[in-house]
Order: C-alpha cells, then sequence, then structure tokens
C-alpha cells in the first residue's frame, strides 16, 4: 500500500454543492478510502510567506449522505511540500484571482507537493481555444474581437454558435445565423463592442443526439462518455443548461478524437480532462474542473476517481 497523502482540495464552498453531481466530491471520497487524509482549503486562503506556497484550511472527512456530506475540524495554516497532492478544482470563470492562485500552486509544486492538474497547464489551456491545438478534430471556427469578421464567418456558415471564451455551463452561448436581426447585437455583446474575443463556430445539428463528455486519466479515454442531450426548445445540452445526461459506450470516432489529444494532455501534466464532442467534432479541452463522474460511475458501475488516483499513486511508487 503506498504512503498516505495530504491531499489539499482547492474548490469552491462545500457547503453549496450537490453531491449526486459533483465530480470533487468523488474525487474525495475515494481519497478518503484510500486512506489519505483530507484538508480543505478556505475560498481565498491560499498566499505566499518568505517566497513559499501556504494555505489556510481545515481537515475535512466527508460521507456520501446529502443529509450532511461533511465536516471541518479546526483552521490551521499549512506549507506546501513533499507527500501532498493539491487538487485544484475551482470551477471557471478563469479571471485574475484564479490566474494567482495557479502561481501560488506553482510554488507548491517546486517545493515537492503533487498539483492536479498542473498549474502551468491551467494557464496555457483555454478550454475554447485548447481545441484549436487539434484542429484535425474541429469544426470550422473563427475567434476574433471584430463583429464583423465574425459576422461575415456567419454568413458562411449558415448557422452558428456563437460564445465568451471564459464562460461555463452553457452560460451566454447564443445560436444565430446569417440574417439574424439579433445578430449584431449578440456580436457586440459577447465582444463588447470590439475588445474581447469571442468564438464563432458552425452549428452542428447532432447537438439533438447530445453533447458528449468524455473524461481522459493520464490521457487515456474513459470507455463510456455522457451524452448531454438538449431538452423541450433549449439547443444547448449542458446539465447547467436542464441537459439530460445519458451514458453511452465510446465510438470510434470518439476513441480517436481521445488519441489526437490524450497524450499532449498527459505530456502538460492534465491528468483528468473532459472532452466536449458533438457528433464528429471537438469542440472544448476542460481541464479546470470537468464533471461527469457521478453520473458515470452510477451508470455503469465505475469507479473513475479510483482511476485517477490508481495513476497517481503508481507515479509516487515509481
Amino acid at each position: 500500500m503506498p504512503a498516505p497523502l495530504d491531499v489539499i482540495v482547492v474548490m469552491d464552498p462545500i457547503g453549496s454543492i450537490k453531491i449526486a453531481k459533483d465530480t470533487t466530491f468523488a474525487m474525495l471520497l475515494e481519497a478518503q478510502r484510500r486512506g489519505h487524509r483530507l484538508h480543505y482549503v478556505r475560498p481565498g486562503g491560499l498566499s505566499i510567506r518568505e517566497a513559499r506556497a501556504w494555505a489556510r484550511v481545515a481537515p475535512l472527512a466527508v460521507r456520501d449522505d446529502k443529509a450532511g456530506w461533511f465536516e471541518l475540524g479546526d483552521w490551521t495554516d499549512l506549507t506546501f511540500g513533499p507527500g501532498q497532492l493539491v487538487l485544484m478544482r475551482k470551477d471557471p470563470p478563469f479571471d485574475g484571482e484564479y490566474l494567482y492562485d495557479t502561481h501560488i500552486l506553482d510554488l507548491a509544486r517546486l517545493a515537492g507537493a503533487q498539483v492536479v492538474n498542473d498549474p502551468q497547464g491551467l494557464r496555457d489551456f483555454n478550454e475554447k481555444l485548447a481545441t484549436m491545438l487539434f484542429p484535425q478534430c474541429c469544426p470550422p471556427t473563427r475567434i476574433s474581437r471584430d463583429p464583423a469578421e465574425l459576422k461575415a464567418f456567419a454568413a458562411e456558415q449558415g448557422r452558428v454558435v456563437l460564445k465568451p471564451l471564459d464562460g461555463m455551463g452553457g452560460r451566454s452561448i447564443f445560436l444565430s445565423q446569417a440574417g439574424d436581426p439579433n445578430l449584431n447585437v449578440i456580436l457586440e455583446t459577447l465582444t463588447e463592442g470590439g475588445r474581447k474575443l469571442a468564438l464563432a463556430q458552425r452549428y452542428l445539428p447532432e447537438i439533438s443526439a447530445g453533447d458528449k463528455r468524455i473524461l481522459l486519466v493520464d490521457g487515456e479515454p474513459v470507455d463510456y462518455c455522457l451524452a448531454r442531450i438538449p431538452q423541450g426548445d433549449e439547443f444547448r445540452g449542458n446539465l447547467a443548461a436542464g441537459g439530460r445526461g445519458e451514458g453511452r459506450p465510446l465510438s470510434e470516432r470518439d476513441r480517436w478524437i481521445a488519441a489526437q489529444v490524450g497524450p499532449e494532455m498527459r505530456r502538460r501534466g492534465m491528468r483528468f480532462v473532459g472532452l466536449d464532442v458533438i457528433g464528429d467534432f471537438l469542440t472544448e479541452v476542460n481541464v479546470t474542473s470537468p464533471t461527469c463522474v457521478r453520473e458515470l460511475d452510477a451508470q455503469f458501475g465505475l469507479n473513475i476517481a479510483g482511476m485517477l488516483f490508481d495513476a497517481i499513486e503508481a507515479d509516487g511508487a515509481a
């Protein structure tokens, strides 16, 4: 058995999560089951003292009970070092404070702590822009601050999906087309009058069959994906936008996309990644806090967090 680790989790407030759907919670349950010690970082609790990374933490115990799923001990200060695993699981947006926290976690990594996912990789991979490293996997896409350029792209493609680069959960995503009287104002809003980058992508009608979330653990795909299917008059499949999650085995094309992306994710220290695939095309590479573990575990009797900890513990024993 590997030596117990101090697992230090940086996440949004634990008291407000939905444990039936929360992937970070699945990781914490698995870490506790394996005998690792859990520590919860207070929101905003990372700091630097004398060029060392510190955190304000409390001992954490978790249980799979929606009536009461966590207990915290007394708050204390902890310095980062060997024998620690940091789970960086704070949700987007990737703002200035998130960026600064990744710099603090760089110091934690240099002091000997493992950080999942790697802080440098978190900075490098915007979840929309990262797809452009794999153009062979992507639908026609245009990224620009210029509303006129994005409008011309819409005219070329017919129907398009328009979104900001820093959103999550389906927020601020628009479906439009050439001739739409709202297209100008949508583009003005998303680009803030030409000051911010926005993404336009050819609309993929295969979204009606689901926006597939494919999970990569150390670059290798889990055998099943969660297809998030739009409901009613909604075109977005995101669970946060009311989509219904349906588990499916990966297709050959899904595995091909995973094989294109996975090795680079592993090389960059992105140990837990969520790919979004619509039809045959990659649309996002999620690295900050990918979800869908609880749903896939429940539908197929999996233990995806266990796969992650197997990989982490194997590295520690090497």
